[in-house]
């Protein structure tokens, strides 16, 4: 099911662009985690979907984003409403970046990862992250796996269990700020918010 994520979100971008536009959700989220980057500071958006409501924030804030996106047609619209900014069409396991980032973001896409893939990646993540700077990321609050439902279509779901999420956070040295399983203010996500120490 994980392989089929890009072609369901190619499918269906526009209409997704659509039902996404009318919620922010995780706006409180977003002011916590804002608070710990640095001002100014470039932002890196896993998963940015179209770029609406989250780049648009950061780009409010005056912090230049670096988006990845699976689908193509998400980034084209990212593309066309943020031409300034730096869009990468790819999927998030395997793209390769060459700079570092006072904050990163993972909203409703690591969940679409199988568990393991996840925590390599939050490895990753915790490479690419500056310093002092911030992460926040979204994911189930038990390992396992589900399938969901958007548009009428399956659609993939995992998590692993919190305590491997922590066993990453101690091997790659990040601070654990905040964690809200099953946060009803998010539509029952359960919420992280860490930080690379100086």
């Amino acid at each position: 099911m994980p392989e089929r994520i890009a072609e369901h979100y190619e499918r269906h971008a526009h209409a997704f662009d659509h039902e996404r536009r009318k919620r922010f959700a995780e706006r409180a989220w977003l002011d916590r985690f804002l608070l710990g980057v640095p001002k100014g500071a470039p932002v890196l958006d896993l998963g940015c979907g179209a770029g609406e409501p989250i780049a648009r924030y950061l780009h409010d804030a005056h912090h230049p984003i670096t988006g990845i996106d699976v689908s193509e047609k998400m980034i084209a619209l990212c593309r066309t409403r943020f031409p300034r900014e730096r869009w990468i069409a790819a999927d998030i396991r395997d793209v390769t970046l060459d700079a570092m980032f006072g904050g990163i973001i993972a909203w409703d896409s690591l969940f679409h990862l199988p568990a393991d893939d996840q925590l390599a990646l939050l490895e990753r993540m915790a490479s690419w992250l500056s310093p002092g700077g911030a992460l926040l990321f979204n994911t189930g609050p038990a390992r396992g796996s589900a399938i969901g439902c958007q548009f009428g279509e399956a659609l993939f779901h995992a998590s692993a269990d919190p305590a491997e999420y922590r066993a990453v956070f101690a091997k790659t040295g990040l601070f654990e700020l905040a964690y809200k399983p099953e946060d009803a203010a998010t539509g029952g996500r359960s919420v992280w918010l860490v930080r690379k120490p100086h």
